[in-house]
């Protein structure tokens, strides 16, 4: 495995006490963009598809409201990455969380108008808060030194617990002010998301200077990538075929998340059908998002202890118990939100650990487009495991959505550890 160091040389212009204390204004601004960003890109995961459901009168098309979040989070990951190369990463974050606010505008009216084809159409611009969220965790390894990697990419993703597990709870009491004001019935939660986004930009745009990703350029002497979108692909692959630990981390990052995704984006709608109100859907998705989050500060410091490998064959085995009590709930709410719990945890795992693994396996120069493409795949995954999770779900049951994911999760743990071995 090749790595390349994430500090400055001897050879830096730049002295170390100031990469530092840049280091800790970035991951600050980071942490206090993601507390924002966390709270619209939960209110809208706690009801998009509880609305789609209302409007179009089917579980096969609610199942396309995780599925177009997730795909414009997969959409975005390119032109982020892209606008991150040539403008720093205050740049890609910017164009994401705009992305977002537009989307939560244009889900606002869909609603008005009672159209779900519109919603869906704006859903797939909110998934650019997704697409932020998840570049603000690589933003906070461009500074960081390698044997603390994983702990600040981890500080990052764990400041998104607030926003995040607020955000769900925050539903009810934003549609009863958007009522007052108003707007259409479960239309105030998607203008409240609309403020959220808003800020999370003016954070951004406002506050994180110096970029990180332009002064660690200058540290490291490393060249500016080319702007275009193909030769980022083609950056990201030629770097992945010379690292195969980035691409046993990408594969593990990707099925981590297509496992959360299938099994949490039906979890609403399998709760609304068996009489769980809007209280009870939120206090279940808030506990799930707590799973993701609240812990990921120790999974950074154990990915960084223990080894990203064995942090991301633990996760596997989360995602596996998850899907195993998912898929045996029944009515049983409590079991459900246990599993929902598990799978957050497992996500924290593949997410924190692969992250790290792929940014240590990198050099700087190719590194914003490998991190581009992971998120591409990983988000396309999950669109793909949403859009099954629909038509499982409705034709076959929440149960059978357990199984399928569970035999997912153990044939990509397997190969982890028997592809590690060779």
């Amino acid at each position: 495995m090749t790595s390349a160091p994430t500090t400055p040389t001897v050879s830096s212009p730049e002295p170390p006490d100031r990469i530092a204390h840049v280091q800790r204004r970035t991951l600050a601004v980071l942490s206090a963009a993601q507390i924002v960003g966390g709270v619209g890109i939960a209110v809208g995961l706690a009801l998009s598809s509880v609305v789609v459901d209302e409007l179009s009168h089917s579980t096969v098309i609610s199942g396309f409201a995780g599925t177009a979040t997730v795909l414009g989070a997969a959409l975005l990951a390119l032109p982020t990455a892209k606008a991150s190369g040539r403008g720093g990463r205050r740049a890609g974050l910017s164009l994401a969380y705009a992305a977002a606010l537009a989307g939560c505008l244009i889900s606002v009216l869909a609603i008005s108008l009672r159209s779900w084809p519109l919603l869906l159409a704006g859903l797939v611009l909110v998934g650019g808060g997704s697409a932020g969220s998840l570049a603000a965790r690589y933003s906070a390894t461009d500074l960081s030194p390698k044997d603390r990697s994983a702990r600040h990419l981890s500080l990052v993703v764990w400041a998104s617990t607030i926003g995040s597990v607020a955000g769900p709870n925050l539903a009810k009491p934003a549609d009863q002010i958007g009522m007052r004001l108003g707007l259409v019935e479960k239309a105030g939660p998607f203008a409240f998301a609309a403020l959220a986004f808003a800020l999370a930009l003016v954070v951004i745009i406002g506050f994180l200077r110096p970029d990180p990703l332009k002064l660690a350029r200058a540290a490291t002497g490393a060249g500016e990538p080319g702007p275009g979108r193909g030769r980022t692909i083609r950056t990201a692959w030629q770097t992945l075929r010379t690292t195969p630990m980035a691409r046993r981390a990408l594969v593990m990052i990707a099925v981590s998340h297509t496992a959360m995704v299938s099994i949490m984006s039906m979890t609403p709608v399998k709760l609304h059908h068996d009489g769980s109100n809007l209280d009870v859907i939120g206090i279940v998705i808030s506990l799930h998002i707590a799973g993701m989050y609240v812990l990921s500060p120790v999974v950074g410091w154990l990915a960084d202890k223990a080894g990203k490998v064995p942090v991301l064959v633990l996760g596997s085995v989360l995602l596996l118990a998850a899907a195993a009590l998912a898929g045996t709930a029944g009515h049983r709410v409590w079991q459900v939100t246990a599993a929902l719990v598990l799978l957050g945890l497992g996500w924290s795992c593949g997410l924190v650990a692969g992250s790290a693994l792929v940014t240590e396996s990198v050099p700087i120069d190719g590194r914003p487009a490998v991190q581009g493409l992971s998120d591409l795949l990983m988000n396309v995954c999950g669109a793909t495991g949403t859009i099954i999770a629909g038509a499982i779900v409705g034709l076959l049951g929440y149960g059978v959505l357990g199984l399928v994911v569970g035999v997912m999760v153990a044939l990509a743990g397997l190969w982890l550890v028997t592809a590690g071995r060779r």
